[in-house]
């Protein structure tokens, strides 16, 4: 049965220095790593902070950190999942990119967070409109989705899990003011009631706004189908690097049997 190799790197911003990527993809590539999830706001800085720089700036990050993987993806033959902020003409767009060795296409994030003190909707250029499918790839037997975030809390997403029978989801976030709970138990059930594996990235880091310190703590895990917590970081940069089993996958499909119950209702 298909195994894959998966890895998700859990850091802080990286900035404009990229050195640290390599050094972990050495890692990465003697346990034969075949796919890396990176957090959002790694290769880009939090958006808060984008009021002090020059919109030059963040192309130039992006773009930097765009022919960097490239080159990575081709030297390790790894697939790179991360979230990239994109500058156009009508202002800055939050996407996540999958870059591979010959390849790079990007997934442009669909419902933001539009809370008065996270307020990603209005800062950024993505458009309000109906929901369109996630990015999905095949690999190695593996039937794979990017979930943003935010997205995570929306039912349609998981509907598209169920439909397409995904194996596994890549989540990047970037979580903070002590969610930690509250994300592990959400994670967890999703896992279990639609039978597949989650691989979550978390970035680290500090933001202080208003006297209000914004603290990314980390908690990178991957959750089996079952539900259950295979491996999680703590609050300190690392990675993570996990075998999973399309076995384990089917197993859990065929054991508790929710999508057959609904077929069965079917045209009903």
């Amino acid at each position: 049965m298909a195994q894959l190799v998966v890895a998700a790197l859990q850091l802080p911003t990286l900035g404009m220095n990229a050195t640290r990527l390599e050094y972990y993809l050495k890692q990465a590539k003697q346990r034969d790593a075949e796919v890396m999830l990176l957090g959002e706001y790694v290769l880009n800085h939090f958006f808060k902070e984008f009021a002090t720089m020059a919109p030059n700036m963040v192309k130039e990050q992006s773009r930097k950190h765009i022919e960097l993987l490239k080159s990575l993806a081709k030297r390790y033959d790894i697939i790179f999942i991360t979230p990239i902020i994109l500058t156009k003409k009508d202002g800055y767009h939050k996407t996540i990119a999958k870059i591979t060795a010959k390849s790079a296409s990007y997934y442009e994030q669909q419902i933001l967070l539009p809370y008065e003190h996270w307020n990603e909707k209005k800062f950024f250029a993505n458009p309000v409109s109906a929901l369109r499918s996630p990015m999905t790839f095949t690999l190695k037997g593996f039937k794979i989705m990017v979930m943003a975030g935010f997205e995570l809390h929306f039912d349609p997403f998981w509907e598209y899990v169920t439909q397409k029978k995904i194996d596994l989801v890549l989540l990047p976030t970037a979580s903070t003011f002590g969610s930690h709970n509250r994300w592990r138990e959400i994670i967890k059930t999703k896992a279990f009631l639609h039978g597949c594996y989650i691989l979550r990235a978390n970035r680290l880091g500090e933001y202080s706004d208003d006297e209000v310190k914004w603290k990314f703590y980390g908690d990178t895990m991957l959750v089996s189908p079952e539900g259950e917590v295979e491996m999680m970081l703590e609050d300190k940069e690392s990675m993570l690097i996990e075998v999973i089993d399309k076995k384990e996958v089917l197993e859990h499909r065929k054991a508790w049997g929710f999508e057959k119950e609904l077929k069965l209702r079917e045209g009903m």
